[in-house]
Parts: C-alpha cells; sequence; structure tokens
C-alpha cells in the first residue's frame, strides 16, 4: 500500500512537533498500482490529557464524522492520557473516472485528481444540514474567490431565528465569516467549496449546500485547482476496494435520508460489492455477517470483508501506538484563517 508523505516547510520537523500545532499537509498520495484503489495506511497515536479528538483529527485532515466512527466510545473532548486513538487515515477511493473534484457526500470527503498527475489529494468536508441537499451529478469550478462576504439568504435567517441562534444579515470578507478565506465557485447555483470559521463542524452536516473544509486545506485548493475543473457529487455511502494483499474491502457510512433510494442499505452494500467484483478477476469469499454488521453500524475505516482476513480489531490491535506530540490547536483555530495566519494566496 501507498505510504502517506507528510511535508512540512519552514521549521525543523522537531520544532514543528514540540511548538506549533500546525497542521500536517493534506493527504497526499500516489495513485495506487493495478489492481487496487486504496491509498493511505492506518495508525494509532497515544492521546495525553490535553488532547481533543478533534485536535488529532484535524491535524491529520481527519473529519468529526471519522475520527468519532473509529473511535466508539471515546470521548471526543477528554480522551484521557495514554488512550490509544485509531486514526482512520486509509481510505477507498471513489468509483472512476478519478478526473477533477469527486465529492462522496455520505463519506464527508473531496478527492482531488490534479490533471496529468499521478496523485490525489483528499480533504474532509462539512456538509449540508437536514432537509438542505447538495445536488448529485457534475459540474465545474466557475470562480476563484479571495476574501468572499456573504450576504445571509432570508430562509436562512428565518431558519437560524427559529433555532434560537440569529445570525446578521451580511458577513463582510475576514476571519468570522463562514464562507471562509477563499471560496471556490461550483456550476451549481450558490454552491461553494469553502474555508469555514468554524472548522470544528468539518465532517459534520453543518452548510446550507456548500462544502467546507479546514482554512488550511482550502489554501492548498485554492492554489491548485483552476477555473473549468471538472467537480463531480456522488451519493455512495458503501466504498469496495483491495489494496493488492488479495482482501477485499468494505468501507460504511450512514446513507442520507434526502438522497432517496428504493434499495435497502443492506442491497446497496451488497450491490457495490457485486459491481466492484464484476471488474475483478479475483472472487474471494465473502463473509456476509461482517458485511451486515457494516450496513447496521456504519464504520469509516476499511474493514476486511473476505473469510480469509483478520478482523478489524485484530489489524488495530496490532498497530504499534506513536505518541502525538502536537500542541492543540486552541480557541483561536476555530476561525477562517489558518493556523499560523497564512494569508490568503491566489
Amino acid at each position: 500500500m501507498a505510504m502517506r508523505r507528510w511535508r512540512y516547510s519552514g521549521l525543523g520537523l522537531a520544532v514543528l512537533a514540540t511548538v506549533l500545532a500546525l497542521p500536517a499537509a493534506a493527504a497526499e498520495f500516489p495513485l495506487p498500482p493495478p489492481g487496487s484503489n486504496m491509498v493511505g495506511k492506518l495508525r494509532v497515536v497515544t492521546a495525553r490529557q490535553q488532547d481533543t479528538l478533534l485536535d488529532i483529527a484535524r491535524h491529520y485532515d481527519i473529519g468529526y464524522n471519522e475520527i468519532r466512527a473509529a473511535n466508539p466510545g471515546v470521548d471526543p473532548w477528554l480522551p484521557g492520557a495514554g488512550t490509544r486513538v485509531l486514526i482512520p487515515s486509509e481510505y477507498i477511493l471513489p468509483p472512476k473516472p478519478w478526473v477533477g473534484i469527486v465529492i462522496d457526500i455520505p463519506a464527508r470527503r473531496l478527492y482531488y485528481f490534479p490533471p496529468e498527475q499521478k496523485v490525489v489529494y483528499t480533504y474532509p468536508v462539512g456538509i449540508f444540514r437536514p432537509k438542505w441537499p447538495d445536488p448529485l451529478g457534475s459540474t465545474r469550478i466557475i470562480a476563484k474567490v479571495k476574501n468572499p462576504s456573504w450576504t445571509v439568504p432570508k430562509n436562512i435567517q428565518e431558519e437560524h431565528a427559529k433555532a434560537g441562534e440569529p445570525i446578521p444579515a451580511y458577513f463582510p470578507p475576514g476571519p468570522d465569516n463562514p464562507m471562509g478565506e477563499l471560496a471556490l465557485e461550483t456550476g451549481w447555483s450558490q454552491i461553494y467549496i469553502h474555508g469555514t470559521n468554524k472548522p470544528w463542524g468539518v465532517g459534520m452536516r453543518v452548510s446550507h449546500g456548500c462544502f467546507h473544509v479546514y482554512p488550511e486545506n482550502e489554501v492548498q485548493l485554492f492554489k491548485m485547482v483552476r477555473v473549468g475543473t471538472p467537480v463531480r457529487s456522488i451519493d455512495a455511502p458503501y466504498l469496495v476496494g483491495s489494496d493488492g494483499d488479495g482482501h477485499l474491502y468494505l468501507q460504511s457510512f450512514q446513507p442520507l435520508p434526502e438522497y432517496k433510494d428504493p434499495n435497502s442499505p443492506q442491497q446497496r452494500a451488497v450491490d457495490a460489492i457485486t459491481r466492484y467484483l464484476a471488474g475483478t478477476q479475483t472472487k474471494p469469499i465473502i463473509n456476509w455477517q461482517r458485511v451486515i454488521d457494516l450496513v447496521h453500524q456504519p464504520n469509516t475505516v476499511p474493514t476486511p470483508i473476505d473469510v480469509q482476513a483478520p478482523s478489524l480489531e485484530q489489524i488495530v490491535q496490532s498497530l504499534p501506538a506513536e505518541p502525538y506530540r502536537y500542541a492543540p490547536y486552541g480557541a483561536d483555530a476555530n476561525q477562517a484563517t489558518p493556523p499560523g495566519g497564512e494569508a490568503p494566496s491566489t
């Protein structure tokens, strides 16, 4: 399997590790070799008393939904000193074509496949609040907006007022703008891929149609993505793949009720497995009880589902734990300005 490549600039790694809470670079992976559609690897870190799951998730470019599902029973705000925290930084790539930006909405994850490069970047995203579904299908990036302002539509103002959370009718550019400091405008009306002034909401259902990413991730996306880049959004709660080790994996996410599907979740999982196997020469024997368990209790971690494979619990228990040495982000990080004060850039 491809190993994650961590990239830092400026100060040395040791200084960053002990002084700053700067995030790791976005998850960048070489595209997998033929016969595989998985990238990354699982890892385990040991929390300290001052760490939260949200701090750890953000450092490794993991969303709230992913870190919580990977660590059931762990308090997100007080994991506790010595707690083993699973970092679910292994991914089954979305169905091809691997072109431009692909957003798997149930997975709450964005993939960017740059043209003429054999790599993929992936970022967690915050998705739509209940009853505000994002469109499915294809469009393109039509504009790049630096320091956007936001005039709040009346229906959004009314919704917040009814919930006892009134918001102003207008947000000027700046660190308190829900649009963030950088935004990629899609061809879908009023839908952007943008940073956020509430980065702890990344991985949650927090938006009214836009896709929220960590501010530092938006800086990187903004630099790389060109106007005209294809964008495709999909409803794929069950992803099936192989990392080339001969085993079959299922990554499961909670289906979204806003996207009506005539089939049951269990049938959708079976169909995803069938479609994947139809394109391969391997015919593994499936452990269907594991599949059923993953449907009833979705897990964002790719889980082996063939009878020859070890259980996910066995895999996780075999992973050595690394000490988590990074400083907490702190309350000031819950704004649209990236940690470290990196200015928006074109």
